[in-house]
């Protein structure tokens, strides 16, 4: 599925990289502008310079990877969209530039069903994304292993980090045994 992702899904790190590792194994087709890799540097800056060097870095790496990612909407259709937020028409603008079928985002309450449906979208939670695609054995052994690397630099559970990305189905269907 073509998934365009917002910023808000690209920021944290381990919400990226498992993403990431979905469109790696082919779970979706992921989409980003130029506004949203922006809105992640600023992210990043506000932070401090290490953020902001990990982002950059971050950036080319997806960029190399999925160099057909990246849709720059023509100028003039973000003025013409309607979002609760205006400084979200550029995140739509783009969707739709890339002919996305889904967009990926935390900010369910800035994109709403009805809008964003007249454009052939629909809205998907990053949670709910993740949890079906990781009924791929394969995938799951390597969201898994994602997880172990994010226990070992925090030393919280499996289940903590998912619940405090906001992945709690993820978590849960990932490590019920645990």
């Amino acid at each position: 599925m073509r998934s365009f992702l917002d910023a808000c899904v690209l920021v944290p790190t381990l919400t990226r990289g498992l993403l990431l590792d979905a469109a790696q194994a082919g779970a979706l087709d992921p989409l980003w502008s130029p506004g949203v890799l922006d809105e992640w540097r600023h992210a990043a800056a506000r932070i401090g310079p290490f953020q902001t060097l990990s982002a950059e870095h971050e950036i080319a790496a997806m960029t190399a990877a999925y160099p057909q990612a990246c849709v720059t909407p023509p100028p003039d259709l973000a003025e013409t969209l309607h979002l609760p937020d205006p400084g979200d028409r550029h995140v739509l603008a783009a969707a739709i530039t890339g002919r996305a079928e889904a967009l990926v985002t935390f900010n369910e309450r800035d994109f709403p069903l009805r809008v964003i449906g007249a454009h052939g979208l629909i809205r998907r939670h990053p949670d709910g994304v993740l949890r079906e695609a990781a009924e791929d054995a394969a995938l799951a052994a390597t969201l898994r292993a994602r997880f172990a690397e994010a226990v070992a630099h925090t030393g919280r559970s499996p289940r903590t980090l998912a619940k405090a990305a906001h992945l709690p189905r993820l978590g849960k269907f990932l490590f019920s045994g645990d």
